[in-house]
């Protein structure tokens, strides 16, 4: 005798979805997957990419937003509901019913929120990262930046192409400091105060993107600072580095120019 499996309305309708649930799973899955993919080309065709991430992945970012996009606009070729077909649930019972319903609910949540971060990421305008994050990450110490070999020799080198990164990491770690004395600079930074209130010239340095951003600073000495700048100002300093009876470097500014916030606010 043949055996007959009958299909209750429940068992169809979960072995097909809803269009509804059809088009929210897809937009969940490559509906938002490319739109961040146009973002991210978008922002690079406008060179405003390295907001984000370091110049070095960018040409990473577009190659994988260009396959993201082909890979989206393959999927619109499938019927609505197919990529469900082999995702079903066999077990049947309160239990999965349960099970169901929450991870139903946890898709809902994580559908809004994703979706809110894409809205954000088209309509908002890109922008660097704050002035306050910079000084929130400030943990007091030096840190040290890629690029100031310098530091670990111990001995002079060309230092023309430093920028305020491989300064700090100069400044904080120079076992001969004498050297640097007399040294020409010409750094851009914000200002900000340091451990005593007095001036510091301050850049965000990134590795690969704005969330591993860390603060480099410098000391300069301009005097009563404050009352001609605020704290964040953009300045360009041209000046020398000089050494002082304790061994602690600083830059002596032969001028100071504000300027507005470079494009790239950030060294790599």
């Amino acid at each position: 005798m043949a055996d007959i499996s009958l299909s209750t309305p429940d068992a169809a309708a979960h072995r097909h979805p809803s269009r509804a649930a059809a088009l929210g799973s897809r937009w969940l899955g490559v509906g938002l997957a490319a739109g961040i993919s146009v973002v991210t080309l978008m922002l690079a065709f406008a060179g405003q990419l390295t907001l984000y991430i370091s110049p070095e992945s960018v040409w990473f970012a577009c190659a994988a937003a260009v396959v993201t996009i082909a890979g989206a606009v393959w999927s619109c070729t499938l019927p609505l509901g197919a990529e469900s077909d082999h995702d079903h649930d066999h077990d049947h019972g309160e239990a999965s019913g349960g099970r169901r319903a929450v991870a139903v609910g946890a898709t809902a949540v994580g559908g809004v929120i994703a979706t809110a971060v894409v809205a954000g990421a088209v309509l908002l305008p890109p922008a660097s990262l704050s002035v306050s994050l910079a000084l929130s990450r400030d943990t007091g110490g030096a840190g040290l930046f890629a690029g100031a070999d310098v530091a670990t020799l111990g001995a002079a080198s060309d230092t023309s192409s430093f920028g305020v990164g491989e300064w700090s990491t100069v400044f904080a770690t120079a076992t001969r400091p004498e050297l640097y004395d007399g040294a020409a600079v010409t750094l851009t930074g914000f200002l900000t105060p340091g451990a005593d209130d007095s001036a510091q010239l301050t850049r965000l340095v990134i590795t690969h993107c704005v969330i591993d951003a860390q603060p480099a600073s410098v000391p300069v000495d301009i005097a009563d600072w404050q009352s001609d700048y605020a704290v964040g100002d953009w300045v360009e300093i041209a000046g020398t580095v000089r050494v002082a009876s304790d061994g602690s470097l600083s830059i002596e500014p032969a001028d100071v120019a504000p300027i507005e916030e470079p494009g790239d606010p950030y060294e790599h």
